[in-house]
C-alpha cells in the first residue's frame, strides 16, 4: 500500500500531476482558510509519483512568489520509491491576486471574485466593512435632522445615549459614531442611517412587502418602504399593522385591548436583523405575507463558519455592517452579544407560536414565522358551515358570538377590525345568530345599543 496520512487541515487537495492552472487554486486557498495540496497523489491518498521532481521543486515556489508574492512551504516526500510534493498554503491577511485576478475557495468550489463580491472581500481583508467606505458625493446637508433627532431620542430613552451626546454638534456626533472620516466626508453608513434620500446613493435601500395567496404567482397587493434605515422598522411595522397583519380586539372589563397577532418585539428583532446584516450592494429586503405565515429575506450570506443552527445557539456577534450595527445598538434596537435570534425564539414561544425557521436561501438569510390571525380559522369548510356545510372547527359565527359575549357593547366595526372580515359578512353572521335566537339587540341598532345573550353557544 502506498497510501499517505495527510496533514490535518481544513482543506486538503490531491492531484496526480502538477499543472500551472493549480496556481489559481493556491491563490484561492491563500485568500480563504489555507490548505495542504499533494501532487503525485490520487484522491484515494495513493501515491502515484511525479516526473521531473527536481525541476518542479524549483519551479513551483518560484512561480508562486513571482506571480502572487507569497511564500509557501514546498516539501519533497518519498514512499516506496515514489516521490510526491506537498505544498502548504497559509491563509493570507491581505488580498492575493494571480495575474490580476482574485480567486477564493468557498466550500468545494474555486471562485473568481468580481464586482461587489471582490469589493467586500478586499474590505474584509483590510479589516473594514462596506458601510465604512467614504462617499465623496455627499455632505452633511444631505442628512435628515429629524432622523438624527429620532435616533438620539430612542437612544436616550433606552439609556444608551447621554445628555451630553444628545446636545453635541452633529459633526461631533457623527465623529463619535465613526460615521465621518478625518476630512469630514460621510461614510456609507451615515447616508444609509440618516440621509434624506438614501436611494440617491444606493439603489437597494428598500423594504418590499407583498401579500400572496395560494402561490407565488398570486400577488394580491404590495408596498415599497423607502427612506433611511434607522426609521425603516417603524415604517414597516406601521404598514403591516394597517394592511397585512391583524390586531384582534379583546376586552378586559370595559377596556379595549388591541394586540398584534405575532409578538411585536420579536417581529421588530427580525426586521432589525434583516436591516443591519443586509448586503447593501445586493437586492432589497423582501417580506412575503401568506395566509398562514410570513417570510423575511435579506441579501447577505452568514459569516464564515456560521450556519442557521449557529444563530439559535450561543454565538459571537459578527455584524456585516459594523457602523450600522453600532448605531442600532446606541439607539437601543439591538444588543452586542449575538442574542437577537434567541430573543426572537423566546418571544414567539411566549406567544404560543412555533419557533421561526431560519435558513440560507438565494445568497441571503430567510426567516419564516407562523401567523396567529383569526383568518387562519375562517377558510374553506369552516366558513361553509354558514351555508350548510359541516365542520368541527370554530365557525365565523362562533367567533362573532364569542366577541359579543365578551363585550355586549361591541360594534360591527369593532368585530370587523378584530377579525379582518368584511362588515357585510359579519352582518350575515349576526342575522344567523338572531335567527337561531342566540342574541338580541337592545336600544339603538347602530350606536348606544347593547347585545343580550339569549342562548349560550354549545361547544
Amino acid at each position: 500500500m502506498n497510501k499517505i496520512e495527510p496533514k490535518e487541515s481544513q482543506n486538503v487537495e490531491y492531484k496526480r500531476i502538477w499543472q500551472d492552472k493549480y496556481l489559481e487554486w493556491i491563490c484561492g486557498f491563500a485568500n480563504a482558510q489555507g490548505a495542504v495540496m499533494y501532487f503525485g497523489v490520487d484522491d484515494d491518498h495513493e501515491v502515484v509519483g511525479l516526473k521531473n521532481v527536481d525541476r518542479l521543486m524549483e519551479d513551483i515556489p518560484n512561480k508562486i512568489v513571482t506571480t502572487m508574492g507569497i511564500v509557501v512551504d514546498v516539501n519533497l516526500h518519498e514512499l516506496n520509491g515514489l516521490e510526491y510534493i506537498e505544498v502548504v498554503v497559509e491563509p493570507s491577511n491581505i488580498p492575493i491576486n494571480y495575474k490580476g485576478k482574485y480567486y477564493y475557495r468557498s466550500g468545494s468550489t474555486m471562485q473568481e471574485l468580481r464586482g461587489p463580491a471582490l469589493q467586500q472581500f478586499v474590505l474584509k481583508k483590510m479589516g473594514r466593512s462596506w458601510d465604512d467606505v467614504v462617499n465623496d458625493r455627499a455632505t452633511i446637508d444631505d442628512l435628515d435632522r429629524t432622523a438624527i433627532e429620532y435616533f438620539l431620542r430612542k437612544g436616550y430613552e433606552n439609556g444608551r445615549i447621554t445628555d451630553e451626546e444628545r446636545n453635541m454638534p452633529i459633526e461631533m456626533l457623527l465623529e463619535n459614531l465613526d460615521l465621518i472620516d478625518e476630512e469630514g466626508k460621510l461614510k456609507n453608513a451615515a447616508l444609509l442611517l440618516f440621509a434624506k434620500k438614501p436611494q440617491r446613493y444606493f439603489t437597494s435601500v428598500r423594504f418590499n412587502i407583498g401579500r400572496f395567496s395560494g402561490s407565488e404567482s398570486n400577488l394580491i397587493t404590495q408596498d415599497v418602504i423607502e427612506g433611511n434605515i434607522i426609521q425603516m422598522a417603524d415604517r414597516v411595522v406601521e404598514v403591516l399593522k394597517s394592511k397585512y397583519l391583524t390586531m384582534p380586539i379583546t376586552f378586559k372589563g370595559m377596556n379595549r385591548i388591541e394586540k398584534l397577532e405575532v409578538p411585536e418585539d420579536a417581529l421588530r428583532e427580525i426586521l432589525y436583523n434583516a436591516i443591519v446584516h443586509k448586503d447593501y450592494t445586493g437586492a432589497h429586503i423582501q417580506m412575503r405575507v401568506w395566509d398562514d405565515r410570513c417570510e423575511v429575506w435579506n441579501e447577505g450570506e452568514l459569516p464564515v463558519g456560521y450556519t442557521p443552527e449557529t444563530l439559535l445557539e450561543r454565538h459571537s456577534s459578527r455584524p456585516r455592517n459594523r457602523n450600522i450595527a453600532n448605531a442600532f445598538f446606541k439607539a437601543g434596537f439591538i444588543d452586542a452579544w449575538g442574542r437577537g435570534y434567541k430573543k426572537i425564539c423566546e418571544g414567539f414561544d411566549a406567544a404560543g407560536l412555533p419557533i421561526p425557521k431560519i435558513e440560507t436561501a438565494d445568497g441571503g438569510v430567510r426567516v419564516t414565522f407562523q401567523r396567529n390571525n383569526v383568518n387562519n380559522v375562517l377558510t374553506g369548510g369552516q366558513i361553509s358551515s354558514l351555508t350548510g356545510g359541516q365542520t368541527s372547527s370554530q365557525t365565523t359565527a362562533d367567533i362573532v358570538f364569542d366577541l359579543i359575549r365578551q363585550n355586549p357593547r361591541i360594534t360591527k366595526s369593532d368585530i370587523a377590525k378584530a377579525t379582518g372580515i368584511s362588515k357585510s359578512y359579519i352582518q350575515r353572521c349576526i342575522n344567523k345568530l338572531k335567527k337561531e335566537n342566540k342574541i338580541l339587540r337592545k336600544g339603538s341598532p347602530t350606536y348606544g345599543g347593547i347585545w343580550e345573550i339569549i342562548q349560550e353557544e354549545k361547544k
